[in-house]
């Protein structure tokens, strides 16, 4: 059996995998070191150099799109550093480049729509980033666990996940990640229908966003910028039913992504906006907005941009067989197949 595909179909569970994951890394970690050279600062170095070119073809392409790049790269390359010798100071700081990377290598998975796949990534980030003793690191992991939980109808264990990290981030200086944490908490009480709690939360996402000095962040914490930030509270507000607020959330993230050129996020706050049009009975504004979607859905391999269009089309059935409704539909075999 391919085994990509075996791990691709491998149902995600709360708990699946923790054991053999822990006792697979665990082993890794702890193994007698093998033969090579000693391990210096100026490897991790190049790893941590590698991560920023990786997490920006996600960024800018997709988790489709570089995943199995990565995937050969730390295999050959950064998990065989893990088994050599290298003084304390040096194995914490390459525990630390390989949760990044590993992380990364779960939220191209999660990305890509391999829930499983990206569940055992995040599980093997997670013990990497407790090695490191990088507690903003760890607390980074935690807020990818929380999204996944989440969006896969698990939102009290999400919001749980995301207070555990906010609760690991004290002491610790991380507006980026706080306020990442804070959006997450927000996306998971939206999905509950606490529309104050929601409020709250996307507030102190806020707060703790205008704290950010992009100098002192880590290179994994660029992504959480005004495009992301805004399309995460436009999308908790668009489970709420506030289309106005989602309308206002969905612009800004759209205008960030914009002058960035990212597709990805871009398509999905398009979808957002375009929901939140629907749900104030605006056809014309959607399908203005829907076939923007579809535009930017086709520069990426993102599954999530598959979903988001998916949802539109939910969005579009009381509409019936109106010609707008028949038009997006047509245009969207296209991203749908692809």
């Amino acid at each position: 059996m391919d085994r990509r595909k075996f791990l691709a179909a491998a149902p995600f569970a709360a708990a699946a995998g923790v054991g053999p994951s822990r006792d697979w890394l665990l082993t890794t970690l702890d193994q007698e070191p093998k033969s090579g050279p000693r391990v210096r600062l100026e490897d991790v170095t190049d790893v941590r150099n590698m991560f920023a070119r990786f997490q920006e073809i996600d960024v800018m392409q997709g988790g489709g799109s570089g995943r199995l790049l990565l995937t050969k790269y730390m295999n050959t390359h950064v998990y065989p550093l893990l088994r050599r010798t290298h003084a304390e100071d040096v194995r914490r700081a390459l525990c630390g480049a390989a949760a990044e990377q590993t992380y990364l290598l779960g939220w191209m998975a999660f990305d890509s729509g391999e829930h499983g796949t990206a569940q055992r990534y995040l599980i093997q980030a997670l013990r990497l980033a407790e090695e490191s003793e990088d507690v903003r690191l760890g607390a980074h992991v935690l807020a990818g666990m929380a999204d996944q939980t989440t969006v896969l109808g698990n939102p009290s264990e999400g919001r749980k996940i995301a207070q555990a990290g906010r609760q690991g981030l004290r002491g610790s200086d991380s507006p980026a990640c706080l306020a990442d944490l804070w959006a997450l908490e927000a996306r998971a009480l939206a999905a509950l229908g606490d529309s104050a709690g929601t409020a709250r939360a996307i507030a102190a996402s806020e707060r703790a966003f205008a704290q950010v000095d992009r100098d002192a962040e880590p290179e994994w914490a660029r992504f959480i910028d005004g495009a992301y930030l805004h399309g995460e509270y436009a999308t908790a507000f668009r489970d709420l039913g506030q289309a106005t607020s989602c309308a206002e959330h969905a612009r800004r993230s759209i205008g960030y992504a914009r002058t960035q050129n990212r597709a990805r996020r871009g398509a999905m706050s398009h979808a957002t906006l375009t929901v939140s049009h629907l749900d104030r009975g605006d056809l014309e504004s959607a399908h203005s907005t829907g076939l923007r979607t579809l535009e930017l859905a086709r520069q990426v391999k993102s599954s999530r941009c598959t979903e988001a269009v998916r949802d539109v089309q939910r969005h579009l059935i009381p509409f019936g067989r109106h010609p707008l409704v028949a038009d997006f539909n047509e245009r969207a075999r296209s991203v749908l197949v692809s």
